[in-house]
């Protein structure tokens, strides 16, 4: 989803109190343990085959995103915000965060410009990386943005024109070998970044449970996937030549492309498949470990009525999870799902059977063995964020029927 870019969000925000009695209520009220594992069970998740694992246990993404906790974290007014995301999240049976680990030239830019880092905001993301160990709470830390947001591709671009290089579209972002030796000298220091709260490097720290190469890719100036594709390949390679143990995934949004014709009837329209993406074919890219899949059919099919909605989800879950499952051989992650509230097109009520309809389709294939992996909800706020919200933020303390969605889902995971 492309993130709303609010320079402007208030400096004193009061951190939100979690509602640990309500929810530690409902949660005691199934069979989820509110409990933190022991500390030597803290361990690197590891892919088998379609499956994850952790501890020699079966490990399953119940999670959400909260992608400004960084840009948070880098202001002691708003820092406890992050604190109070993670906390409520970890109450309610969460156990992985997607968040950006960027922010390109920007208020508050992590990476001021090609080769230079701010300290002060590498020490917010380590605050993030740190807090979310105390809440047993696992990362997936995104490294780029498709998306103007925070800077991504069209930063990376700018910098090359600053720099006297002859670019033409945002989407040499993908081609440039200097724009991408610009990203890789980022994600190299990102990984190798020696945490100042915990003393662990990040591509050692088992808190990470993947990264994520680029939030929603997309190459339009080659419809043929070619060009992703190598960009793909070549950055695949390059994290795990530093980080061989952690997960990796793409970022994409699961549209399939050229390399399946059969298959782009069942992309929500027609363009979907002309974007550069190619759902099978990116995914056969050596490194990669999970099939990176996104769910916004309220965008996506803007004119449909809400049953034609959730039968839209129902082909395009299953066909992916049969996809990994069978041609892939990995497990799948809804990295991002949601409903938007804010035209008022769609209730509270139907957002959460949104939301139930897609724990149940994963729910079915996970415990049917077919698969593994799991879904992460767009977005989860703290009520002391909601004026970043984008419409598809559940607030949590608004909002007691969606927390219930949630804990029940833990409960079908964990009984």
């Amino acid at each position: 989803m492309e993130s709303p870019w609010n320079p402007t969000c208030p400096r004193h925000v009061l951190p939100a109190t979690p509602r640990v009695s309500l929810l530690r209520c409902i949660l005691l009220a199934s069979c989820i343990s509110v409990m933190p594992p022991d500390a030597d069970e803290w361990a690197v998740v590891e892919r088998q085959g379609p499956h994850l694992r952790a501890s020699g246990r079966p490990f399953v993404v119940h999670g959400f995103n909260t992608y400004w906790l960084m840009y948070f974290a880098a202001d002691p007014a708003t820092r406890p915000t992050v604190t109070a995301a993670l906390a409520e999240a970890a109450d309610a049976g969460l156990n992985v965060c997607r968040t950006w680990a960027f922010n390109d030239g920007r208020h508050r830019a992590l990476q001021l410009k090609p080769f230079s880092y701010d300290e002060e905001v590498f020490q917010a993301l380590d605050f993030v990386i740190s807090e979310a160990r105390k809440h047993k709470m696992r990362l997936i830390l995104s490294l780029c943005n498709n998306w103007k947001d925070y800077g991504g591709k069209a930063q990376y671009v700018r910098w090359g024109k600053e720099a006297g290089l002859d670019l033409t579209s945002e989407d040499d972002f993908f081609s440039d070998p200097t724009i991408k030796g610009y990203y890789k000298a980022f994600v190299k220091a990102v990984l190798t970044r020696t945490n100042t709260i915990t003393n662990k490097a990040y591509k050692d720290d088992p808190t990470i449970l993947a990264w994520e190469l680029i939030n929603e890719p997309r190459c339009h100036s080659d419809p043929s996937g070619d060009t992703l594709q190598a960009w793909i390949e070549e950055m695949a390679s390059y994290v795990k030549s530093i980080d061989p143990v952690h997960l990796l995934e793409i970022g994409v949004e699961g549209f399939y492309g050229p390399s399946t014709p059969e298959l782009l009837q069942v992309n929500p329209d027609a363009y979907s498949g002309t974007v550069g993406t190619d759902f099978i074919r990116n995914h056969r890219a050596l490194g990669i470990d999970l099939a990176s899949v996104h769910i916004y059919s309220d965008t996506w099919l803007p004119h449909s009525v809400e049953d034609n909605h959730l039968q839209f989800v129902n082909t395009w879950m299953q066909q992916h999870i049969d996809d990994a499952a069978n041609l892939l051989g990995m497990p799948i992650l809804i990295g991002e799902f949601g409903v938007s509230l804010k035209d008022g097109r769609f209730s509270h009520e139907f957002r959460e059977g949104f939301m139930e309809t897609v724990y149940r389709i994963f729910s079915c294939s996970w415990k049917s063995g077919v698969i593994g992996g799991g879904c992460l909800v767009w977005q989860l706020f703290p009520e002391s964020a909601e004026h970043m919200d984008d419409g598809y933020a559940v607030i949590f303390t608004k909002s007691p029927s969606t927390l219930n969605v949630l804990a029940n889902h833990s409960r079908t995971l964990e009984c």
